[in-house]
């Protein structure tokens, strides 16, 4: 029992500083931005563990198209949900989405749909490299 914990906590960081670090480069590569994004994203990253894993071993054998979908609609639930918790909690969220087009409450933006269908797509990967199947 506590080796699955250590285990599962070891895999909560590879998601978070993957994420964190994907988060940091695509941040600079659009907005010129040269330091990194904040740390707290990598405890939402991380929360690719618990959420993603379960996720992708359901949908493991449809369709590529609906894969994406579903990881796109799971992220952006996420993404909204943990920033609403982080403004409670801290004040603000680590991203502000604010006066984007479509952004909904500044905490997501729908534009990114397929930014996140794709980043779902590349962790199912990372998660058979890191719990691999029979």
């Amino acid at each position: 029992m506590k080796r699955g914990l250590q285990r599962r906590s070891a895999r909560f960081l590879v998601y978070g500083l993957v994420g964190w670090l994907t988060d940091s480069l695509f941040v600079a590569a659009h907005t010129g931005r040269r330091r990194p994004s904040s740390p707290l994203n990598v405890v939402v990253y991380g929360l690719a563990q618990p959420l993603f894993e379960p996720a992708h071993d359901r949908v493991r054998g449809r369709h590529v198209v609906t894969r994406a979908a579903a990881y796109a609609a799971g992220t952006l639930g996420v993404e909204y949900a943990s920033g609403r918790v982080l403004r409670r909690l801290v004040g603000s969220a680590p991203w502000d989405y604010t006066g984007a087009r479509l952004s909904v409450h500044g905490l997501v933006r729908l534009d990114y749909a397929p930014l996140w269908a794709a980043y779902g797509l590349a962790l199912e990967r990372l998660h058979d490299a890191l719990v691999p199947h029979r």
